[in-house]
């Protein structure tokens, strides 16, 4: 069931022809429908998934630096037309983001696990510096 402002989601093929202006004539299309869709006075949804995928793509496909991808996409989704996680714009926000550790995804996963109010469970140490996080240690890690 989806909100009546809100006309779709979009798949990262969309995402990544905003981003990009490429190929020209599939992004072309692409804002051609995001305009359609302001001027309907709805809005589109973009799952935390597509974001993750975006992430990659941008970077193996464009060749894209992180720091380059973390900003398009934050200024991209600061339109009013998407409806995103409650905490994305906020993690885009950082300035350090594209060097932190723990890393954008992990930091974007953790947003999730807090958003449900449930602790984020990794092996990854990094991870600890992120608050309701429990950390795995295998054998190797108690000697």
């Amino acid at each position: 069931m989806n909100p009546p402002d809100i006309r779709a989601a979009l798949d990262t093929s969309v995402v990544m022809r905003l981003l990009t202006g490429q190929p020209h004539d599939l992004a072309t299309t692409a804002r051609v429908f995001m305009a359609e869709t302001e001027v309907s006075g709805t809005k589109v949804f973009v799952s935390n998934l597509v974001v993750m995928e975006t992430y990659f793509a941008c970077q193996h496909h464009y060749s894209m630096p992180k720091a380059e991808v973390l900003t398009g996409m934050l200024t991209l989704f600061s339109l009013p037309i998407f409806v995103l996680h409650p905490q994305l714009l906020t993690l885009l926000s950082r300035p350090d983001l594209a060097t932190s550790k723990p890393g954008f995804l992990d930091q974007l996963i953790h947003a999730e696990a807090t958003n449900a109010n449930l602790p984020l469970v990794s092996f990854e140490k990094a991870t600890a510096r992120l608050t309701q996080t429990i950390i795995l240690r295998g054998k190797k890690d108690e000697l």
